[in-house]
């Protein structure tokens, strides 16, 4: 079964590598034009790109998807399915190419997470457990019918970041195990409407933005426990800090790691408690985040013993 592989990001290599291990016909790979990065704007390979590189299979980096040479160029590879992880969106003319479908790995449990950022706002949001899901493409984006789920829990102290790894591996073996599946017919897809309750809408994940990622120190310690674990370690949670004494502030101060602690208070929500060497509390509603990893503008990350053996924290406040 002749197959061409749509991935760009970490998240893809895995699916990639577990095909290519499993003996999977790779007749191309399709991912993201290369981009100058750093400093020295040097070109940057997708990681993509750099496996299919080391594995020397046949690779298209187009900038339009409805250009006709690649739609040329597809045709002519007349794969038999296509399979997608981590990519952007595809327009009909792409997906509706192979004979057995365009297969998307996602990382939730569809229905629920549609959209650009679901390990973030499952986190977020407070889930207990999550997933990964494979569909068949349609015209609306994560709507398809559904192949085959797999539920995996989330742990209390997992980040975007631990449970990205996790749903990375295995969403690599349930891509390989769909594939097996189409190859030999052995499968019935579940329509993804018949997966909610009666007059349950299903839960979405939006872009993350500078809007969207803003700490909220008026809200309840494990709420902003969540948000800043589920934007850790990118595109982290930031605020801004204030030091009155010297009437500096630092706009888009970000906070990678915190500990939540619940207890009452008389402090007003942003406020500090600190002894300027091991700890640095934020008053919130209903106790204390304990700061962990923090990074002001311009600056390095910090273990927060190294941030306040530079740093003065002594009435400082967040908003």
């Amino acid at each position: 079964m002749k197959i061409v592989f749509f991935g760009t990001a970490d998240f893809a290599v895995e699916s990639l590598n577990k095909l290519y291990q499993n003996g999977f016909d790779i007749a191309a790979v399709v991912t993201a034009p290369d981009k100058p990065a750093g400093r020295g704007m040097k070109i940057r390979y997708s990681p993509v790109k750099k496996f299919a590189l080391d594995k020397g299979f046949k690779i298209l980096q187009p900038t339009n998807l409805k250009d006709e040479n690649f739609l040329g160029e597809l045709r002519e590879i007349n794969p038999e399915l296509q399979l997608v992880v981590a990519f952007r969106f595809l327009p009909e003319a792409v997906w509706k190419i192979p004979p057995k479908g365009t297969v998307n790995l996602h990382a939730s449990l569809l229905p629920h997470y549609r959209g650009a950022a679901p390990i973030n706002w499952a986190i977020i949001n407070g889930e207990k457990e999550t997933g990964v899901t494979t569909f068949f493409i349609e015209k609306h984006i994560d709507t398809g019918k559904i192949i085959f789920r797999e539920k995996v829990p989330i742990e209390y102290q997992d980040t975007a970041g631990t449970l990205h790894d996790k749903l990375m591996h295995i969403g690599a073996d349930l891509l390989v195990k769909t594939a097996q599946a189409i190859e030999t017919g052995s499968y019935e897809p579940i329509d993804q409407s018949s997966l909610l309750k009666p007059g349950e809408e299903p839960k979405q994940a939006p872009k993350l933005t500078e809007e969207n990622t803003r700490i909220n120190w008026n809200s309840e310690a494990g709420k902003i426990y969540n948000f800043i674990r589920g934007l850790s370690p990118y595109p982290r949670a930031w605020t801004n800090l204030i030091d009155p004494k010297n009437g500096k502030r630092f706009d888009y101060t970000k906070i990678y790691f915190a500990k939540e602690e619940t207890g009452n208070h008389n402090m007003k929500p942003g406020q500090t408690l600190t002894d300027n060497k091991n700890y640095l509390k934020v008053a919130v509603k209903d106790g204390f985040i304990n700061i962990e990893e923090i990074q002001l503008p311009g600056k390095k990350r910090l273990k927060i013993k190294q941030f306040l053996n530079g740093f003065d924290a002594k009435g400082i406040y967040f908003e």
